[in-house]
């Protein structure tokens, strides 16, 4: 384990862990994928969403109905950065396990466990420039340095993934 915190956007007492592994946590419980893709230059692309509270983030999103997580992950990756790469790409490497402590609130759209499944994979060389596809929530994506992501993204859970595993 990586880590155990609480975030402010559960409106109840839980519990978040972030857990290396190279497997998937249980399949029932996955709601959210997410793609950590670095390229030769260490640098992660980033995709950033000019809504209240949004910013700058790692690309990823919900599952759809039927859809396997590393499908979602690479779903969202081309959604809000426009680089296309296959599920086949996309490797696990960790997930966060989030509990509720408590009943959940009126209107929670989230079960009372859910896992958020963690994605790398390594393009070689710099990374092209990419630009979020027309209708997106995204409005630009980038690769950037981890300094730069610390200073962008200072409190998000993921933060300490960024040095995770590399795909073997």
């Amino acid at each position: 384990m990586v880590a155990t915190m609480t975030v402010p956007w559960i409106p109840v007492a839980h519990r978040l862990d972030v857990i290396l592994s190279e497997d998937l946590p249980p399949a029932e419980g996955i709601t959210s994928a997410f793609a950590f893709v670095s390229d030769g230059l260490g640098r992660t692309l980033m995709t950033c969403v000019d809504r209240e509270g949004r910013g700058w983030d790692i690309p990823g999103g919900h599952l759809e109905p039927g859809e396997g997580p590393a499908e979602a992950a690479a779903r969202e990756l081309y959604e809000e950065t426009g680089l296309r790469l296959p599920p086949s790409a996309l490797s696990i490497f960790a997930w966060q396990r989030i509990e509720l402590l408590e009943p959940p609130p009126a209107g929670y759209r989230y079960p009372a466990l859910t896992y958020l499944a963690m994605f790398r994979a390594v393009v070689p060389g710099p990374g092209a420039p990419t630009t979020p596809p027309a209708g997106s929530e995204s409005t630009r994506a980038a690769w950037l340095a981890r300094a730069e992501i610390e200073r962008l993204c200072a409190g998000n859970t993921w933060l300490d993934l960024l040095d995770g595993p590399a795909p073997a």
